[in-house]
């Protein structure tokens, strides 16, 4: 083991220096760079507004993006933030002293109430201009509104809550509509519905926040100095519209659940995140006297909405006597603390001040600070100037504080697109699961971080924990490249060497039984990994090495089959004689080669079932690659058991068609060894035709020769078409058999009558029977007794073939009757012939002196012309011009020398007087006559007329026009 973790080591020597020299010079073990190009961004970006108020602020409020701003004592200033450019001011119309204590802006950014410290509230809707008086309010200094986020629309409140500064809680509607926006009061309703007291009577309701969860459920939290409330009850559906006086009602007999805390410094605020794409707050923190109640909404739990609560005490520095916090807005990590004269952010996982930002006291006390729940913005005003926080990338630092918190996998949560943080994560939880003894958690971790292989493995090796080794070098294993190859085999390799040291401690042990399967089970499937399939197929005889060092056959041969290697299987089974389950392989596999590897040794312990797998592949094996294994299991085996050889030749022979050579000589020296009645009639099946019989004639005569199958070796020497000796060896055998083999040679009479006078011999000098002799001559016309007779001994009497005497007679005067009859007709044949010779040369034709040729049309009588019996004349050139390119290239050409020959002999002589013999005189000089040369010619162009002949017939697919001539002739016609 220690042995390839050294060759591990060596495999990443190179990576691991590269590590160590990052070490070297500040870079964590991980392997991850952990530097900044720029300064990075704050979480809370604070930027001035750039608005100078020309007069002083005195309350400020924002929802969805819509900003509302009192200035001094009569002026309204309302901005939408997506068109800051075009604000919007409204005058409250009031002459007396009143001034605005708060304003209330609900969720859509619609509807503003604006509190005056005269106990008087006005509304504006942001659709009009002018600013309302709600009546029915008077006489109540409002302290906080409860918005409905449920029923409420731009025109409509929907039931609403608000609080005063005695105690009360009132339900109230405001709603306006366009058509009579001043004729109607926009307050519809305003009652009292509870009342709130702490331990000296009723106190402010500071806050107000309206719910609603599961099953139409709604819970309200009311919030005074020291005591936060919570109602929870039904709205029964389709009364929604009427209020939450129901809820409040179930509480008039008993307070409701309440917390309740010591200390206070004279209010109280309370904040909620909602996170984006949803629609109820998931988290909370109230601002009191002891510090800030912080907790998560569950809106599944049946009496309180609250969870998971805590209390982080307000930071060291901040002395609630003098400097209280003034304002708090929560975030996803982190509530915000506004004090006189800076802001403070407190981490709600740790309690911890992550950030705090001064303000100038140019700028003034700071009064508010609020946020827009729609845009997570955060607002800041003192009575000058404007600020607003932009809440970037919160989370980036919070996987530390959760890791710190041992909540790792909320760690990863939020570090899983920072890989080199996530390194981290998984380092301090790998250090923390091995410290607490979980070891394979711990080797889960580890095999996922950067940390050095070696001092994790050494690690886990100095625990003697085995079990999380393995599971670390599993998952190491799967997190690997495929180009690192590398360490790919070698942490293949030592895991099996694991997991066999493992099994063999296991298998040992009766009472592990259980888990010793399972880690069997675990083994085979890391065998059969398709991810691990290419390494261990390339490594797979270190593997076998292996497994045969351990002795474990039984992994052996799975892992074998696994590559496919089924060769090892089959000889393995051959080793331990499980001979079936070797033919099973082979026959679930039908691998050709190892068929015919393995043939020779299953033929000689399981013949017939070797046999039958043969002939379940079918013509996928070459029956000559298994004749070597049919040849030395028939030497040694009896003759039932050659018939299995026999069997399976037969099927190639008969079924497959096979027409190897060897495969039918084989088949028939097993005839001729143990079946020689099958002998015959394979060879008569094959036929007399010797280019379709596959089996070699020769060797076929030889083996039958020396196994004295007579009969076969007859029928061999027919398809030889060896006569004389197939008779002589039938004569030994049958002389019946011998005259069907007398009979064959059918177009050599002569062959025929010599076959047949070896039949009479043997009959009349061997077997010395005279009617035997007799029924040969009748058996074949081409034999005469004359033929016979010297066969017979001198003692025969003519007795025995008198009737054959005068049959012979009798043929001979029929025969010279029918020469006599064909030389009759011979003489009449040539009187006829020499008739017609006479008639063809008396015969003649007429030539009127206007006849024309039928070629050129000239008058015919003006040169040399042919007339043929059909009426077609030509001038001797015009049939020569017409026939010569339709004549054979040898009949041109003794054409053109006949044309020469004729010219030579046109010459003039130098002698006045020729002599009347001069032809003759050529003749004899070996030349021929000019007569003798016309003739010729005339045999070769008059042949036939040219109109009328076979030439006519021969040019029906030539085209009337030459095609190297149609251009030519087109032009002509246009």
């Amino acid at each position: 083991m220690a042995s390839i973790l050294d060759e591990y080591e060596d495999s990443l020597y190179r990576s691991a220096s590269v590590q160590q020299s990052r070490a070297s010079v500040g870079i964590p073990h991980s392997g991850y760079v952990n530097a900044r190009l720029e300064k990075e961004t704050p979480i809370f970006n604070k930027q001035r507004i750039d608005f100078a108020p020309p007069e002083k602020i005195n309350s400020l409020v924002v929802s969805s993006n819509q900003l509302c701003m009192s200035l001094g004592k009569d002026t309204l200033l309302r901005i939408d933030l997506g068109k800051p450019d075009e604000p919007n001011q409204v005058e409250l119309g009031r002459k007396d002293e009143a001034k605005v204590y708060k304003m209330f802006l609900d969720h859509t950014g619609s509807h503003l109430l604006i509190a005056l410290n005269t106990s008087e509230c006005l509304y504006l809707n942001r659709s009009v201009q002018k600013v309302r008086a709600l009546s029915r309010w008077k006489g109540h200094l409002i302290e906080s509104v409860g918005w409905n986020k449920f029923l409420g629309s731009e025109t409509n409140t929907g039931p609403i809550l608000v609080g005063t500064a005695q105690g009360q809680i009132y339900e109230a509607e405001i709603s306006v509509s366009e058509g009579s926006l001043f004729s109607t009061n926009p307050d519809q309703y305003f009652r009292q519905v509870y009342t709130l007291e702490e331990e000296s009577g009723p106190a402010p309701v500071c806050c107000l926040e309206i719910e609603r969860g599961i099953e139409g459920k709604f819970f309200i939290i009311a919030t005074t100095r020291k005591r936060l409330f919570q109602f929870v009850g039904k709205v029964p559906e389709g009364t929604e519209q009427q209020g939450f006086s129901s809820i409040f009602a179930m509480h008039a007999d008993h307070l409701p659940s309440f917390r309740e805390f010591p200390a206070s410094f004279g209010f109280s605020e309370i904040a909620f995140y909602t996170p984006k794409l949803r629609s109820n707050p998931r988290s909370f923190a109230w601002m009191m006297g002891n510090g800030v109640l912080y907790g998560t909404l569950d809106y599944s739990r049946p009496d309180s909405i609250l969870s998971d609560e805590r209390v982080w005490v307000y930071p060291s520095d901040i002395d609630i006597t003098v400097n209280k916090p003034i304002s708090i807005v929560l975030t996803q990590f982190h509530f915000l603390l506004l004090l006189p004269d800076r802001v403070k952010a407190v981490c709600t996982l740790n309690g911890q001040v992550v950030f705090q930002d001064l303000f100038l006291e140019k700028f003034g006390l700071l009064t508010r600070m609020i946020k827009d729940p729609t845009v997570q913005q955060i607002w800041i005003h003192t009575e000058k100037v404007v600020f607003r926080y932009h809440v970037q990338r919160e989370s980036r630092d919070v996987w530390k504080m959760y890791m710190n918190m041992n909540k790792f996998d909320l760690a990863k949560e939020y570090c899983k697109d920072r890989p080199e943080c996530l390194d981290i994560v998984l380092a301090k939880e790998a250090e923390h699961c091995f410290q607490n003894k979980r070891y394979l958690d711990s080797a889960k971790c580890y095999a996922l971080t950067q940390n050095y292989f070696e001092e994790i493995a050494l690690k886990f090796i100095e625990a003697k924990q085995e079990e999380a080794l393995m599971e670390f070098l599993i998952k190491k294993l799967s997190n690997l490249k495929p180009s690192e190859k590398t360490q790919t085999t070698l942490l293949t390799t030592w895991l099996t060497e694991l997991y066999l040291n493992w099994l063999g401690i296991l298998e040992g042990d009766p009472s592990q039984r259980n888990l010793y399967l399972d880690t069997r089970e675990k083994f085979r499937t890391f065998l059969s990994s398709p991810k691990n399939k290419d390494c261990l197929f390339n490594n797979r005889a270190s593997i076998y090495e292996l497994l045969a060092s351990h002795g474990d056959t039984e992994h052996m041969v799975y892992f074998a089959v696994i590559m496919q290697d089924y060769e090892r299987v089959v000889a393995h089974h051959c080793q331990h004689d499980e001979y079936d389950e070797a033919l099973n392989v082979l026959s679930r596999h039908r691998d050709e080669k190892l068929f015919y590897k393995f043939s020779p040794v299953l033929i000689q312990h399981i013949p017939k079932k070797v046999v039958d797998a043969w002939i379940s592949m079918g013509s996928r094996l070459d029956a000559r690659n298994l004749i070597p294994a049919l040849v030395n299991y028939s030497q040694s085996a009896s003759t039932q058991q050659i018939n299995e050889a026999i069997r399976y030749m037969e099927f190639c022979v008969y079924q497959l068609e096979e027409t190897q050579q060897a495969i039918h000589n084989y088949l028939l020296s097993l005839y001729a060894l143990c079946r020689p009645d099958s002998l015959l009639s394979y060879l008569e099946q094959a036929g007399t035709n010797p280019n379709r019989i596959h089996y070699d004639l020769k060797y076929a005569l030889r083996l039958c020769a020396e196994h004295g199958h007579h009969h076969a070796c007859v029928h061999i020497y027919k398809v030889m078409e060896l006569y004389e000796e197939a008779v002589d060896l039938a004569l030994q055998v049958d002389v019946d058999l011998a005259k069907s083999c007398a009979d064959l040679p059918e177009d050599d009479e002569e062959l025929r009558k010599k076959l047949w006078l070896k039949i009479a011999r043997h009959v009349v000098q061997e077997e010395k029977d005279v009617k035997k002799a007799m029924a040969c001559l009748s058996s074949c016309a081409l034999l005469k007794i004359e033929d016979v007779l010297p066969f017979f001994p001198d003692f025969v009497t003519i007795d025995h073939f008198k009737e054959a005497i005068c049959n012979s007679l009798e043929d001979y005067n029929k025969h010279i009757e029918e020469l006599k009859r064909e030389m009759e007709e011979a003489t009449q044949s040539a009187k006829r012939i020499r008739e017609d010779i006479q008639e063809m040369r008396n015969k003649y034709g007429s030539v009127e002196p206007q006849e024309k040729c039928a070629a050129c049309d000239f008058p015919l009588l003006n040169r040399p012309f042919y007339l043929f019996l059909c009426g077609h004349m030509f001038h001797y050139d015009c049939l020569l011009q017409a026939v010569f390119p339709n004549l054979p290239a040898y009949k041109q050409a003794k054409l053109e020398d006949l044309q020469k020959k004729l010219a030579a002999t046109s010459q003039p002589s130098k002698s006045h007087h020729r002599p009347k013999d001069a032809d003759t005189i050529s003749l004899g000089k070996g030349q021929q006559s000019r007569e003798q040369i016309k003739a010729d010619i005339d045999d070769i162009v008059a042949a036939e007329c040219v109109y009328c002949g076979e030439l006519m017939i021969r040019s029906i697919d030539k085209p009337f026009i030459d095609p190297q001539k149609y251009e030519e002739e087109m032009q002509s016609w246009l």
